[in-house]
């Protein structure tokens, strides 16, 4: 059976361009959709955030203003009551071994461009987990957390290497637009990163050796998915 870190924020706001605080979390479908997935497989998941503080979710993924239905918003809900536990007592990252686990994997919502991007503890074990040649999966937003692995020499531990993640044209389509501190795939590029993305609000999963990668919150399944498959082929 195999075991899984899912890393989340415990950032419950993000400080935009402009210096205000704006409410955030991680966002419920990533959360929700993967977590099932991967559970139903008979993976066991394991939550941990920085300093094992309770996460936030987003609410804006809970209703209209994210451009999800209400039946889909009561879905997410339904589930996540299913792992309040859970979620109300994560581990600490600087408690984990990377050796301990089969998989690492980072939903998304905005809330990792405001602590995972630059999380010490994150980045030791995202370094040592590719070193291992550990299965890495971001989702969405979720990729800026790859922004903290820097090997000792300061190098971005994932320049060169093909990823997706919420586009550019996505973040002004239907995310913080100019309002945002700073644009996740633009970021990316710019350590060295690949980015393969697909059209706005597309299933999109990108794979490059142990790093697996979803585009948006309609890849979560998908990318729980290629997890499991990339599991079950080492």
């Amino acid at each position: 059976m195999s075991k899984i870190l899912m890393v989340l924020s415990a950032a419950n706001s993000l400080r935009l361009a402009d210096g205000t605080a704006h409410p955030t979390g991680y966002w419920a479908e990533e959360v929700a959709a993967s977590h099932r997935t991967l559970t139903a497989a008979g993976a066991t998941v394991v939550l941990a955030t920085p300093g094992g503080v309770r996460p936030t979710v987003d609410e804006v993924s809970l209703d209209e203003r994210g451009g999800v239905a209400a039946a889909d918003a009561a879905e997410y809900r339904t589930y996540l009551d299913t792992v309040a536990d859970q979620l109300a007592r994560p581990l600490a990252l600087a408690d984990i071994r990377a050796d301990d686990y089969d998989a690492i994997y980072i939903p998304g919502g905005h809330a990792p461009m405001a602590d995972l991007v630059s999380d010490a503890d994150l980045g030791r074990l995202l370094v040592a987990a590719n070193t291992r040649q550990t299965t890495v999966a971001t989702l969405c937003h979720g990729a800026a957390a790859l922004l903290s692995a820097e090997t000792p020499d300061g190098a971005f531990a994932y320049a060169g290497r093909a990823l997706t993640s919420f586009t550019d044209e996505e973040e002004r389509q239907g995310g913080l637009g100019d309002g945002t501190p700073f644009l996740v795939e633009t970021e990316l590029r710019e350590r060295g990163a690949v980015l393969r993305t697909g059209a706005p609000w597309s299933s999109t999963v990108v794979q490059d050796g142990n790093l697996i990668t979803g585009q948006n919150p309609q890849s979560s399944t998908a990318t729980a998915e290629a997890v499991l498959k990339a599991l079950a082929a080492r």
